[in-house]
């Protein structure tokens, strides 16, 4: 009997629900699932997307600040996916899933398997001051000497940095996911406007998905403050009901400046989509006084559900994710999920 045919949420791919989604024994082993402590949730969606139980460690952070990881079951010859984002707090996360890439290696793992939907530091890819770190290359080389043997991360802030690996990886993106909701509410008279023109190319993309005409808030960055100026609005918005995308929020204060721009030039309502909600306390006051429409963003990284604004929406890239995993292991084709 044939199961009921469903896309999976952020590609193109369509699969039968009757499908058994945690495979049988590979040449790695059987899929065996382990969630850090920055991804607790998504990795709790992801394990129940594949009908696999997470894997069971001990964590213990000793009166010195040193952390230690015990695991509770043996991983030797398996096929193992370690989850977790570097959020807050960064560097204590950043140092657990080193060591328990460690822990695992040192079980004798088939394969170790890391998945970062919020991949820290990406920013910093290009030496463009003088006696400054390329800290994404350092993060990329510490990932790999700490045993892993393929990464998976979603939204790169630069595509370049998937250069910084001598591993394989899959690079992936919410795009499909975020464009497809916002294409389901068939918004009228909406122009797509990019935050800044960094994200100018990936503005394009979303205006070519939704067929509509693309904008570009111009922006500066004050780099004695860190602060940045929103100077004008390339594109006409005036009467038009405005898209406005950016790959992650921290602060808001780029999107204050940018909608404040697209405000002075006679924009109808706002609308606001992003990948990663790193979103600081500051970031929901920022937001309070903002009036947009809607807040769309993904569950990449955890933030406290207590100040989700009533008019922000949050979808989940574990389906996503889980469909990257079993593909993985299986030796099949990542890229056909989004006809690549």
């Amino acid at each position: 009997m044939e199961g009921v045919l469903e896309k999976v949420p952020g590609t193109t791919y369509v699969r039968d629900t009757d499908t058994h989604r945690a495979a049988e024994n590979g040449h790695y082993g059987r899929i065996m699932l382990f969630a850090g402590s920055a991804s607790q949730s998504v990795a709790a969606e992801i394990a129940e997307e594949l009908k696999c139980p997470l894997g069971s460690y001990e964590r213990i952070v000793f009166p010195n600040e040193n952390i230690f990881i015990r695991l509770k079951e043996s991983v030797r010859g398996q096929d193992v996916y370690l989850i977790q984002s570097m959020t807050t707090p960064l560097h204590d996360n950043i140092m657990e899933m080193l060591i328990m890439i460690d822990a695992l290696k040192r079980d004798s793992a088939g394969r170790i398997n890391l998945v970062v939907p919020y991949m820290s530091y990406t920013r910093s890819d290009k030496k463009d001051q003088p006696r400054v770190p390329i800290t994404a290359r350092l993060m990329a080389n510490m990932i790999e000497i700490a045993g892993t043997d393929r990464y998976m991360t979603v939204d790169l802030h630069a595509g370049q940095i998937q250069g910084f690996f001598n591993i394989p990886g899959d690079a992936l993106t919410a795009f499909h996911l975020l464009s497809d909701y916002v294409k389901e509410k068939n918004i009228p008279d909406l122009v797509v406007c990019s935050a800044d023109l960094g994200f100018a190319k990936k503005g394009r993309n979303w205006a070519e998905k939704l067929d509509t005409p693309l904008a570009i808030v111009e922006k500066r960055r004050i780099f004695n403050t860190g602060t940045a100026e929103a100077l004008a609005v390339i594109g006409d918005i005036e009467g038009k009901n405005v898209l406005l995308v950016d790959d992650e929020v921290l602060t808001g204060g780029t999107i204050v400046k940018a909608v404040e721009a697209i405000r002075k030039h006679g924009a109808k309502d706002v609308y606001l989509v992003f990948t990663h909600a790193l979103l600081k306390d500051k970031a929901f006051e920022n937001f309070n006084g903002l009036g947009l429409k809607e807040i769309i963003t993904t569950n990449t990284v955890p933030f406290n559900q207590e100040k989700i604004p009533e008019n922000m929406t949050v979808l989940s890239v574990a389906p996503m994710l889980a469909e990257v995993i079993l593909r993985s292991h299986q030796g099949r084709s990542v890229g056909a999920l989004f006809n690549e």
